[in-house]
Parts: structure tokens; C-alpha cells; sequence
């Protein structure tokens, strides 16, 4: 790999390992939902489970094609991570919505770092590969923020 991405390797790596507890998290979330909302968030969960898997995917493949090796074991992306795995403490759909507004939060700043990186060296694929994921948080950290203020 050239040395030139390693510093975007790094970026691309990290959001191998937030989609990878995230699609976990989502799972979780997924299976302990409860509540008069249960219909629509069971199938909403399942939908942004779907999209991080894919995100993952993509990232990772990205990082093959580069030159680089993603983080590909459980402990690696929990050690990577910089959002954190369902804790079993989110009890109401409230609390599930509010801790996923915050993950999205976390990695669209992280993603804007990456951006950053990536134009920096003329990595404009990487760049528009992070544009377009963080793109689809924001809408769906916007949607999030509209379910909490019922």
C-alpha cells in the first residue's frame, strides 16, 4: 500500500469497525423492541441493519482495493470502535432512538474527518464513498430526532 493512504486506510478501518458494532447494536435493538411502536421500529431496525451491513461491505472492499487489510474479527472492531455495542440498558424505544441519534452523530463527524483525509490526498473515490454514507445518516439521524420529539 502506498503510504499516502495509510493515513485514509486508518479512517476507512474505523468505519469497518463502527458498521461492524453497529449492525450488532441495530440486531439488538431489532430483537428487544417493545411497545406500541413495536411494528414500525422492528421493520426500521431491520431496514439500517440492512444499510450498515452494506456500508460495511463497501468500506471494507474500499480498503481491499487500496491496498489495505479491514479489521475482519469481532474483538478487532470492538477495540476499534468509537461507538459502543448495545448494553442492554436502552429498555424503552426511546432509549434505543436516542443511543442510535448519537452513533450517527459520532460517525458523520468521523466520516467528515475522513473526507478531509481522503481529499487530502486525491483519494476522491474514498471521498465520495464517505459523502454518500454520511449523507444517508444525516437523513435518517434527522428522522430519528423526529420520532424522539413526540
Amino acid at each position: 500500500m502506498e503510504e499516502k493512504m495509510k493515513k485514509v486506510s486508518v479512517k476507512l478501518n474505523k468505519q469497518v469497525a463502527n458498521f461492524s458494532v453497529l449492525y450488532m447494536k441495530l440486531h439488538h435493538y431489532h430483537w428487544y423492541v417493545k411497545g406500541k411502536n413495536f411494528f414500525t421500529l422492528h421493520l426500521k431496525f431491520e431496514e439500517l441493519y440492512k444499510e450498515a451491513a452494506q456500508h460495511l461491505d463497501t468500506i471494507a472492499e474500499r480498503m481491499l482495493a487500496v491496498g489495505a487489510s479491514p479489521a475482519a474479527t469481532l474483538k478487532e472492531h470492538l477495540e476499534a470502535a468509537s461507538i459502543e455495542e448495545a448494553s442492554g440498558r436502552e429498555t424503552s424505544a426511546a432509549d434505543m432512538i436516542q443511543a442510535l441519534a448519537n452513533d450517527f452523530d459520532t460517525i458523520c463527524s468521523e466520516l467528515t474527518e475522513g473526507i478531509t483525509a481522503a481529499e487530502d490526498q486525491e483519494d476522491q473515490p474514498t471521498a465520495d464513498m464517505f459523502i454518500t454514507i454520511r449523507a444517508s445518516l444525516e437523513k435518517h439521524k434527522w428522522m430519528l430526532g423526529a420520532y424522539l420529539e413526540e
